[in-house]
């Protein structure tokens, strides 16, 4: 059975016009848009409207909206019933209708407030399952084998990429999630310093979690002074933050952009971290197999190209990343045999 089924034209068009709708979104966004509340103020014996919001370094600011005239003053008191529909909701839900993949509401929630406080445009990378739907989506296909996890991960290039983020870019991640009021606490780490580790005490299966590549062998947890948060340094996480690409995300709520990692990449990714889970994590190791064969699957058929320039640059960076990849393709074969991957993936470039 194929691991993945075409979606239609119709559905593939409607993720396309949330796509462009959403990135005008960010590009268009006013005051009407913003989380925030009105004040007035007195200067100089006169009286001012402000509207005041959280700006992406957590700290508060106003915009100036004029002088207390009657006429402002209506406007401001009918806004919360005059407030304009989000445009997307209506794309999104009509994607979803048509069998594109929706987040929980909850998990899109988390993302849409993030995406608020800038962490998207910090240079943050959604890693994960739901990273494997939502690229699902943008390939036009939907998998065979749903796949779901309360589990959100972020990927950030921390201290050892820290030339990928905008240099006037701080965002008050704690801030974000805080606001949220959904319980989510930094779990402590060996330290007792707040961990990479967001959840909820009730919940525990519903957590975030933040990572960055490992550099020079220091697993030593870090934190990054531009997102406020701890990053647990992981195995080959850079493989995959050096060709990212936007995605939609969405729910019957609305929708978001975020960054991903290159279909290609992830995939070649899962094979690599297959060969680091140790035993007792052997259900995790079976779904990196299952996503790696889906999205091989599909990238030979559509996009052989994308595949063959990852591999080659995965077989350069050195013995160790060879041997993992060597180690992989067996439990592939088992999991996947149509896919032929041993022998599609040596032909690739040598090992």
């Amino acid at each position: 059975m194929s691991p993945y089924v075409d979606l239609p034209l119709s559905a593939q068009t409607a993720y396309a016009q949330l796509f462009e709708a959403a990135l005008a979104a960010n590009l268009h966004r006013t005051v009407a848009d913003l989380r925030g509340s009105f004040a007035r103020k007195r200067v100089s014996g006169h009286e001012y409207w402000y509207f005041q919001f959280t700006g992406l370094e957590g700290k508060l600011k106003q915009v100036y909206l004029g002088p207390a005239t009657p006429q402002l003053e209506a406007l401001i008191a009918v806004r919360p019933s005059a407030r304009r529909a989000d445009p997307l909701t209506a794309l999104a839900r009509s994607a979803q209708v048509l069998g594109m993949a929706p987040m929980v509401p909850r998990q899109f929630r988390v993302l849409r407030r993030l995406a608020d406080y800038g962490f998207f445009d910090a240079g943050s990378v959604l890693v994960g399952t739901h990273a494997f739907l939502a690229a699902g989506n943008a390939l036009g296909v939907r998998w065979a084998t749903p796949a779901r996890t309360d589990d959100l991960d972020f990927e950030h290039a921390g201290k050892n990429l820290s030339l990928a983020l905008p240099s006037t870019v701080a965002v008050d991640t704690p801030a974000a999630i805080a606001s949220l009021e959904l319980g989510l606490l930094p779990a402590r780490s060996l330290s007792g310093a707040p961990g990479p580790m967001y959840l909820n005490p009730k919940e525990p299966e519903f957590r975030l979690d933040f990572l960055t590549p490992l550099s020079r062998r220091n697993d030593a947890e870090i934190v990054h002074p531009r997102l406020g948060v701890a990053l647990q340094p992981l195995k080959f996480l850079e493989f995959v933050l050096e060709d990212v690409t936007q995605v939609v995300l969405f729910c019957a709520e609305g929708a978001v952009i975020a960054s991903i990692p290159s279909p290609a990449r992830y995939a070649l990714h899962k094979l690599l971290v297959y060969g680091e889970r140790s035993v007792a994590f052997r259900t995790k190791a079976t779904k990196d197999l299952v996503q790696a064969a889906a999205l091989l699957s599909l990238m030979k058929r559509d996009r052989p190209g994308d595949v063959e320039s990852a591999w080659r640059d995965l077989v350069r960076r050195g013995s160790g990343w060879r041997r993992r990849v060597r180690e992989s393709l067996s439990a592939l074969e088992r999991v996947a045999p149509e896919l032929d991957a041993t022998a599609w993936l040596s032909q690739l470039a040598p090992v």
